[in-house]
């Protein structure tokens, strides 16, 4: 409960976060928008244009047809068995590639999966000559399924676990197996949660572009958000960028409105197993298919992680600790990352505050607006993709070159607006139970407007406060996509400096900076993840959904 002059501030507030915001997406687009208009470019690049936006929506609908289509009977072995030794760091597994930094999971796909990596080298050993390239479309898709099956099948196993023990029984009195199982019992129960885990893996495979930058390999398989980059870093095309921006927008747009209509589910649920009563689990060697299905998986997922920290290990550790331009990208990238972190946190707590404030129902229109505005501000910021901010506050900067404090605002800025969605989504639920818990003793006792705030209310807050700002530090940390732009010698961040290594066929040092920096977004994300832990699932569980 708040008081009048509470309310009244918790809005002012509220409207100014929004109007922040408002501002910080559509100058960029503004821009995006003023330039398109002069440019003729339409009709003359109508064919890159249309290149660029099939090779986007192929590459995207594959990626999400692999990972479901895998993530399927994945998800249906793992329900069948739900007690074999190392289930559960399996499952834990399968959650560590949406913490981990996709440039540091391309270069563990590269040491696997290249040209002189694991996989051709055991394929050699039967006679082929490096039969496999990991640049192109077919290296897109296996980082985008490395990325998403695993959390395709956690979307899905909880609708598996939830089946309640009388419709095994009842299948297994009606004699019900194989195809006749699926088809009846367990595809219902999956069904909206594939749905959801498909429409969420072609956004993400959509606005993909840091494993699109490395894995590409040319022109032939180049999506928007790569294109944009190239528009205006190595070309200065700004009419280019611009209408690639505009379409990677409309794109967007239609993916998030396809996420509305087939309702996304936003709880990975439990997925400790237990015991089952399913007529389809067989004993023996009978069990060797799942078996082997569970542990391709495993590998799949594990073997990129493994040459991560081998190739790491390997690498000159210690003249990496003892380099200067080491210290300066961490520290930048640390910076950054901080108030990233303190931006997106003090948005997401004025925003969710001013939610509360409004009360349900609204009492009025404006009201309603306002609470609106506040619940949709997260998914505005997934509409336009950071690079294509990036585009705007690059010609808005005129490419940012001699200039050093206005790029860095700018990739502060971006980074605090990708994670403002799960930053929302920590803090919002603990917020209502705070206010629940508290409100009306805070009233009694007469304390009210700050003092409330920094007595009782941040106290109370503290651990998904904490969550939220550990989660966007980590986030932040390894992001490529809004440094890609301004990076210079001048605004060098860990994920900058790790592609510049690759870049320059520096590959051993690049493989210390991947262990580097993968540690230290894992251990971000496990204080993260301790901390989220304390709040319940309902509230935590959708943190990677946009």
């Amino acid at each position: 409960m708040l008081t009048r002059s509470e309310h009244r501030a918790s809005r002012a507030v509220g409207v100014a976060a929004l109007v922040l915001i408002g501002l910080a997406l559509a100058a960029p687009v503004s821009v995006l928008v003023s330039q398109g208009a002069g440019s003729g470019l339409a009709g003359t690049q109508g064919d890159y244009l249309l290149r660029i936006t099939r090779f986007t929506l192929l590459q995207a609908g594959l990626s999400t047809l692999l990972s479901v289509a895998l993530a399927v009977p994945l998800a249906r072995s793992l329900a069948r068995r739900p007690s074999f030794k190392g289930r559960r760091w399996l499952i834990n597994l399968f959650a560590v590639p949406l913490a981990l930094p996709p440039l540091v999971a391309a270069l563990g796909l590269l040491e696997v999966w290249g040209r002189n990596g694991v996989a051709n080298n055991g394929l050699a050993l039967f006679g082929l000559e490096t039969p496999f390239s990991i640049y192109g479309l077919s290296g897109i898709l296996i980082a985008h399924v490395f990325f998403n099956m695993p959390l395709a099948a956690r979307l899905i196993l909880p609708g598996l676990e939830r089946l309640p023990p009388e419709y095994w029984k009842t299948a297994a009195n009606l004699g019900m197996g194989g195809l006749s199982l699926f088809r009846l019992v367990e595809w219902p129960a999956m069904r909206r949660s594939a749905g959801g885990a498909a429409g969420l893996v072609f956004m993400l495979c959509a606005t993909s572009f840091t494993l699109v930058l490395v894995l590409g390999g040319g022109p032939a398989a180049t999506t928007l958000e790569v294109a944009i980059y190239q528009a205006l870093r190595f070309d200065f095309d700004p009419g280019r960028a611009v209408l690639l921006s505009a379409i990677q927008i409309g794109l967007t747009l239609a993916v998030m409105l396809g996420l509305r209509l087939i309702s996304l589910p936003t709880e990975a649920g439990d997925t400790k197993g237990g015991a089952t009563d399913r007529p389809d689990v067989a004993r023996g060697w009978r069990a060797l298919p799942d078996a082997l299905l569970i542990a391709a998986a495993g590998a799949f997922v594990g073997a990129p992680l493994v040459a991560v920290i081998v190739s790491g290990l390997a690498a000159d550790l210690g003249r990496l600790l003892s380099d200067a331009q080491f210290w300066r990208a961490a520290g930048t990238s640390l910076m950054i990352g901080l108030a990233a972190a303190t931006v997106s946190v003090s948005l997401a707590g004025l925003m969710v505050r001013a939610r509360y404030s409004v009360g349900e129902p609204p009492a009025s229109v404006w009201l309603s607006l306002l609470s609106g505005l506040s619940a949709a501000a997260g998914s505005l910021t997934l509409l336009v993709p950071p690079v294509v901010l990036g585009a705007g506050w690059f010609l808005m900067l005129g490419g940012g070159a001699g200039q050093l404090l206005a790029p860095l605002s700018v990739i502060v800025l971006i980074n605090a607006l990708m994670a403002l969605p799960f930053v929302i989504r920590v803090i919002e639920p603990a917020h209502a139970s705070a206010m629940e818990r508290n409100g009306r003793l805070a009233l009694s006792l007469g304390i009210t407007g700050f003092n409330r705030i920094r007595q009782i209310d941040i106290p109370a807050m503290l651990a998904p406060l904490a969550t939220g700002f550990v989660f966007a530090v980590a986030l932040s940390l390894g992001d490529l996509g809004a440094i890609a732009l301004f990076g210079s010698d001048r605004i060098v961040t860990l994920p900058w400096l790790l592609y510049q290594k690759l870049g320059s066929y520096r590959t051993a040092d690049a493989a210390g900076l991947a262990l580097l920096l993968g540690a230290a977004t894992m251990v971000l994300m496990i204080i993260a993840d301790r901390l989220g832990a304390r709040l319940g699932p309902a509230s935590w569980a959708g943190r990677h959904q946009p």
